[in-house]
């Protein structure tokens, strides 16, 4: 390898420029481009994209257009060689430090970044945090200059992130040791409360904020009874949804291993994935997945982060997910190209069950004491869960509602919206709700507000003397459940609120009032019969480029197979579907594709084009030369 002659901003005539000659992108996406310039202005940045958002350009771009090493905090082995991979197709220098390495190769990748030849080094937060990695680091500012810290997966270090890992907090050492080298915390998914905590843990300064919005447009949402057929219906789901990749979540090994292995005795490629498996396997049956040789891969919770391939076409949960962020999470690994994609959420009251002794389980390891608090935080993240299976509004005004965004509703692209029910005017109940929250002086949560509503007798209502209400007892009239449905519906709605320190106490604000005053009129959905199964989305590509852009997928499979890399890397189904609607015969055409680079223009233009000339040939169309040069 030879030095690096640092490529600076000034090279290009624009950020746009630059993106086409590394990445082969015409455009930025949202907010893209304004997180760059403040990376160019060396601020420190707190980005919150969704998967597929984008925000790994978020501090790559600079990266190259800063003299330097950036280093790249990613907490996942898989995640660091996926992304360096992704990097090296692209002819940009990166590399990573981690434990598959033997000695001889850690040694020379140091060498290599001693002396400029290489502009992002990936490496875990367990080994840069070493006193002899940290020396190490004191060389490469003295010799060649840090330009960035980038700390990816940035909500492992908040204690209220869906994924706390405790050696993210002592990250907060490389401020304190490097106070003039700016330091990017990218995420996908943070609440409110988790983005302050990453800006406090981290010792951010005066940081530029961009977050982004959560909503995922090409995702379909789902949520289904799950019958005594169960494995019928996902067997059935599953074939509607071929070829395409998927991603089956499960609770527990026991069933992962059931499911994947019936639907291999039924012709369908899948594999496990779960915690018991030995490294090698999980490693293999990984690489198989992402390498498009297996169709599906049936795992727990512990696949999926660093996953970044890119055409998952649907993730089916088979069982109830803990929590509201950690759905967002795994259903959002599906069409993280932006291409239409399905999540199913199967739902049976059982899961239920299994959730609660699972929270039961959190105990103290020193003392084997329970974990009250995770205890109460765990249940009311589950009653989330459990709302959002069971409501009958817009699912994204649920999940978009859990990040703190306010979302209209009919999306257009989920179950409810798709297939509403039939609205009831629930007004007066409403009322009585609101009232009843107000005469408790909103100090309760909502199985007691039920309680007094109903009539209740037992020794907590009369200890309270809340029998004395002028509410108590107005509500006999509907069941527990309807009581549910109607605060569920106030909830995701706006109408009313809940706290959420794991003592879920409902609160009145000025909508609730509105509808207490007969300003505002309440109607709730009602669910008469079970959701039909939606059409598949269509995937955008007219019938007459189906057979091209599946000539295009086999000549990138081939392609992969052949430098050992997974199929994305080469190009994403998003280009070769551009390919196949605007068939580019030349180069100059071809260069022109989103996704196609200046590297990747001179490694495979010829290849494709003439594929794509060969198919035209074939089919009676008329085609015109491949170029022979630029």
């Amino acid at each position: 390898m030879t030095p690096l002659t640092p490529i600076l901003a000034s090279q290009f005539d624009s950020l746009e420029a630059a993106l086409k000659h590394f990445f082969g992108y015409e455009t930025f996406r949202a907010g893209q481009g304004a997180v760059i310039e403040a990376a160019l202005r060396q601020q420190d940045l707190l980005v919150v994209m969704p998967t597929g958002g984008g925000k790994s350009l978020c501090f790559q771009l600079p990266a190259l257009l800063h003299p330097g090493l950036t280093i790249v905090v990613s907490p996942l082995i898989a995640l660091m060689q996926d992304q360096v991979m992704g990097l090296e197709v692209n002819d940009i220098a990166a590399t990573f430090l981690n434990s598959s390495l033997d000695a001889a190769t850690t040694q020379q990748r140091q060498r290599d970044l001693l002396a400029g030849r290489i502009k992002l080094l990936y490496v875990a937060p367990e080994r840069l945090l070493q006193t002899s990695f940290l020396s190490f680091l004191d060389q490469v500012q003295t010799q060649v200059g840090l330009s960035a810290f980038a700390i990816d997966e940035a909500h492992c270090v908040s204690e209220w992130g869906h994924d706390f890992r405790p050696e993210y907090r002592r990250l907060a050492e490389l401020r304190r040791r490097y106070a003039q080298v700016p330091m990017y915390a990218l995420t996908a998914t943070a609440t409110e409360r988790v983005r302050q905590d990453i800006i406090q843990q981290l010792c951010l300064q005066q940081p530029y904020v961009h977050v982004a919005s959560f909503n995922r447009p090409n995702l379909y949402y789902e949520v289904r009874a799950k019958s005594r057929q169960a494995y019928a219906d996902l067997y059935r789901d599953v074939r509607q949804r071929s070829p395409g990749s998927g991603i089956i979540y499960c609770l527990s090994r026991r069933e992962v291993n059931e499911l994947s292995a019936r639907l291999q005795a039924d012709g369908i490629s899948a594999l496990p994935y779960h915690a018991g498996l030995s490294d090698h396997a999980r490693t293999l049956n990984q690489t198989r997945f992402i390498r498009d040789d297996v169709q599906v891969i049936v795992a727990t919770i512990a696949f999926g982060l660093g996953i970044n391939k890119p055409d998952v076409r649907f993730v089916i949960h088979y069982n109830l997910p803990r929590n509201i962020e950690g759905y967002y999470q795994e259903a959002g690994r599906a069409g993280r190209d932006g291409q239409s994609s399905d999540c199913l959420l199967y739902f049976s009251p059982k899961d239920i069950y299994t959730l609660e002794w699972l929270i039961e389980q959190k105990l103290n390891p020193q003392t084997g004491e329970a974990l009250d608090q995770e205890q109460r935080i765990a249940r009311q993240q589950l009653r989330q869960v459990i709302d959002y299976a069971e409501s009958t509004v817009c699912r994204r005004t649920i999940q978009l509602g859990y990040f703190g965004e306010t979302f209209a509703g009919n999306c257009g692209c989920c179950d409810n919206c798709c297939h509403p029910k039939p609205l009831e005017d629930w007004t007066i109940p409403a009322q009585k709700l609101l009232s009843c929250i107000a005469r408790c002086q909103e100090r309760y949560g909502l199985n007691h507000v039920i309680d007094v509503l109903r009539g209740s007798k037992n020794q907590k209502i009369l200890q309270r003397r809340h029998d004395q209400l002028s509410t108590y007892g107005i509500g006999k009239d509907k069941t527990v459940d309807q009581w549910r449905l109607l605060a569920r519906t106030l909830l995701h709605q706006g109408l009313m609120t809940e706290t959420t320190d794991g003592y879920p106490v409902l609160k009145l604000n000025d909508l609730s009032w509105e509808v207490l005053r007969h300003h505002r009129s309440v109607y709730v959905p009602i669910s008469i019969k079970a959701t039909p199964t939606p059409e598949q989305p269509n995937d955008g590509l007219q019938q007459s480029t189906t057979g091209l852009f599946q000539r295009l997928r086999a000549l990138r499979k081939q392609l992969a197979d052949q430098q050992s890399v997974p199929p994305y890397i080469i190009f994403t189904d998003a280009s070769l579907q551009l390919m196949a609607q605007q068939q580019p015969q030349t180069l100059v055409e071809f260069a022109q594709i989103s996704g196609v680079g200046k590297r990747k223009l001179e490694q495979y233009g010829h290849q494709f084009t003439a594929e794509i000339c060969a198919y035209l040939q074939e089919q009676g169309l008329a085609a015109a030369e491949v170029a022979a040069t630029d």
